[in-house]
């Protein structure tokens, strides 16, 4: 492939401390296509095994982020080595479950992958329900700051919820209800499994529909069945629910129909804010079989070292890891996740080599972490946060990257997140520069800002920007690119079929990455701490916490 070269025109930044920074043309020149493809072609190839962690294909890549990040001169960023350990726990659920649905019309059962999914984070080596008594609680929201509590009244001890995903704005359309069609965080499944252990209940079933997920059912398949991830807590996670699933739109269906109830009526129901929850009159019966190992993963941690405030940290991060390998799959058995994140993973690479082509160091040092185990529910950007090899006040910005542009060069970015933090301004420096819009994101259904790393870091408080390519193609406009958007996830996302592609059009991914460069080289010369938004849920942690430096 012939070298890429954009000529992208230098910024002058206007900095805190004053004066004018100029971002040198040479380390912008340094980002290319041809780079960029050959680090994720490396990353994604079958040689990598799918990057799972705490296999194979973890040691190769901690190699080669290692070779890599030496020879452009970078130094260990935790003491003296390039590795954090990330104590994981993985469990594997037995294939054979079935869900057992019990009621007066007679018995049910319910196939594991076709019809649901399940798993627990306890880690035990076998757990189960029998006969627990099924309530639907609407979307499983308590939320006193938008006057809604599903688990009013409510005793769910013993019994298992199930849940709407997304929340009651998405389902109506009505901009004064939550946040209307933008996901907040009581959206998330997460937060959905999460709110079922603080009520209490025993079990937690979230009814899978692809328009508020945001995915397909296979998705749901290939993400949470074989080995699971998670860290483990002091009490050995068993304050989570005892067991935690998904199941299809139809099996919902069908479950509410076995308790005399109507599917449709009830979640309809479930969009007011006066809805109580409603026992479903039948029992759920199921059992799992675990196999429990413990492993130690690893973030990856390189640093270049500033110069007069070098105690102070700017964070590029993007996370390695990907599915591994399923050798229990007919087929490609390997899931190679080049879009899903051997782009991010190779942009740490490209970015840090524009640093070093500037010549000279920054005056803040820049720290580039590569994550474990993001697939697997945020867990080695979450341990980061926990346990911060720099302090997270002396942290300025954590800028993340996680399924870059591979469709070629935009007319605008996205900012996904959009109004949260002042690090905006520093975007629309950088997009100005590149006569590209800015905009919110337009999928804010979707909940992107609660699924990627850099909320591991916004919800302690340290602001975290996370961009998306933007949606309006030099060439083909918007249309043509959302639909490419889609196909992506319904034929690529989660699936063996992310795969390197050399036909890709890695312009609009040279262009992305140059201007995460500028806007992280402009934050790393400046005096600058940008905060959060008044209003923004984090700003009152990131007050405190630098309220104490």
């Amino acid at each position: 492939m012939k070298q890429l070269r954009r000529n992208i025109p230098i910024a002058l930044f206007t900095a805190a401390c004053g004066g004018e920074l100029a971002v040198p043309g040479a380390a912008v020149e340094s980002i290319t296509a041809t780079d960029l493809g050959t680090r994720i072609a490396a990353l994604a190839s079958d040689e990598f095994g799918g990057r799972g962690p705490s296999s194979f294909g973890e040691d190769r890549t901690m190699e080669y982020l290692e070779a890599q990040f030496t020879a452009l001169g970078l130094e260990p960023g935790n003491g003296t080595s390039f590795y954090q350990d990330v104590p994981l726990v993985r469990s594997t659920a037995a294939p054979g479950a079935e869900l057992v649905i019990r009621g007066s019309s007679g018995t049910q059962r319910y196939r594991y992958r076709a019809d649901f999914v399940a798993w627990t984070k306890r880690v035990v080596d076998a757990v189960s329900l029998e006969n627990s008594d099924l309530v639907f609680v609407g979307y499983g929201i308590v939320a006193p700051e938008y006057d809604w509590n599903d688990y009013a009244g409510l005793d769910v001890r013993g019994k298992t919820v199930v849940i709407l995903v997304n929340d009651p704005g998405f389902a109506t359309g009505d901009s004064a209800l939550f946040r209307g069609n933008a996901m907040t965080y009581y959206g998330r499944w997460t937060y959905k499994f999460e709110e079922a252990a603080r009520q209490g209940a025993d079990g937690a079933l979230i009814v899978h529909e692809t328009a508020p997920a945001a995915y397909p059912w296979e998705v749901v398949e290939n993400s949470w069945t074989g080995p699971q991830f998670s860290l483990e807590a002091a009490d050995g996670n068993m304050s989570r629910v005892a067991l935690e699933g998904w199941i299809t739109l139809e099996t919902a269906r069908a479950i509410f129909q076995a308790g005399g109830r109507d599917y449709d009526q009830l979640t309809q129901r479930a969009r007011q804010r006066d809805f109580a929850a409603v026992p479903l009159d039948v029992r759920v019966s199921v059992s799992l079989q675990n196999q429990i190992e413990r492993s130690i993963s690893r973030n990856f941690l390189a640093l270049l070292p500033g110069t007069d405030h070098r105690d102070e940290y700017i964070i590029y991060m993007g996370h390695w890891d990907h599915f591994g390998t399923d050798p229990n799959r007919g087929g490609d058995q390997i899931f190679n996740g080049a879009k899903d994140n051997a782009t991010g993973t190779a942009a740490l690479l490209e970015i840090a080599e524009a640093f070093q082509a500037v010549g000279t160091a920054p005056s803040r040092s820049v720290l580039f972490l590569a994550v474990t185990a993001e697939e697997q529910g945020l867990l080695g950007s979450s341990h980061y946060a926990d346990n911060p090899v720099v302090p997270l006040a002396q942290t300025v910005a954590a800028l993340n990257m996680d399924a870059l542009n591979t469709i070629g060069r935009m007319r605008d970015v996205t900012v996904v997140g959009y109004g949260n933090s002042a690090l905006d301004d520093y975007v629309e420096y950088a997009a100005a520069d590149q006569n590209r819009a800015v905009r919110p994101d337009p999928e804010p259904e979707k909940g992107y800002y609660y699924r990627s790393d850099h909320f591991s870091f916004a919800k302690r408080g340290v602001p975290a920007l996370y961009l998306d390519p933007g949606i309006d193609h030099v060439e083909h406009g918007e249309a043509w690119t959302m639909a490419r958007l889609d196909e992506y996830t319904a034929e690529r996302y989660h699936k063996p079929s992310d795969e390197y592609d050399p036909a890709w059009d890695l312009s609009g991914m040279v262009d992305d990455v140059a201007m995460l460069f500028r806007i992280g080289y402009r934050l790393a010369n400046s005096r600058d701490f940008p905060n959060w938004r008044e209003g923004t849920e984090f700003k009152a942690t990131r007050d405190a916490m630098m309220a104490g430096r």
